[in-house]
């Protein structure tokens, strides 16, 4: 099996030594996306509801790099800094989906690089 490490203009660069995307066997892996605005490299620094909607701007981007939208996502991870704050993400995330959103999981994670408040990763399919 190969895989093709896709090129994403449109989103932040990554941060470390990993890809943001890749594309094998039909599936493009979207590594998890933390709140940075691709134009200035800076982190969001509004409350939570900002900084999901900053990464389902992130990861729509990134799709759209692929040729894809967000009908194509099959699975999708979310990380909270503090799960109370589900239901605020969970809006900002919903409203990006149809009728047919993604398999999902959410975990509380004691904590995010940067300080961040949410980070997702993102599994999307061609078939």
């Amino acid at each position: 099996m190969s895989k093709e490490v896709l090129s994403t203009p449109s989103a932040p660069k990554a941060l470390g030594p990993y890809s943001v995307a890749v594309e094998a066997a039909g599936l493009v892996f979207i590594s998890g996306q933390v709140a940075i605005d691709p134009a200035t490299g800076e982190r969001e620094t509004g409350d939570v509801a900002a900084q999901a909607d900053r990464i389902m701007t992130n990861i729509g981007a990134i799709l759209g790099d692929a040729g894809l939208g967000f009908e194509s996502v099959v699975k999708t991870t979310i990380f909270l800094r503090n799960m109370v704050d589900f239901p605020v993400v969970n809006e900002v995330y919903g409203s990006r989906f149809g009728s047919e959103p993604p398999a999902r999981s959410t975990v509380e994670v004691s904590a995010l690089p940067g300080g961040f408040l949410v980070e997702i990763e993102t599994i999307a399919s061609r078939g």
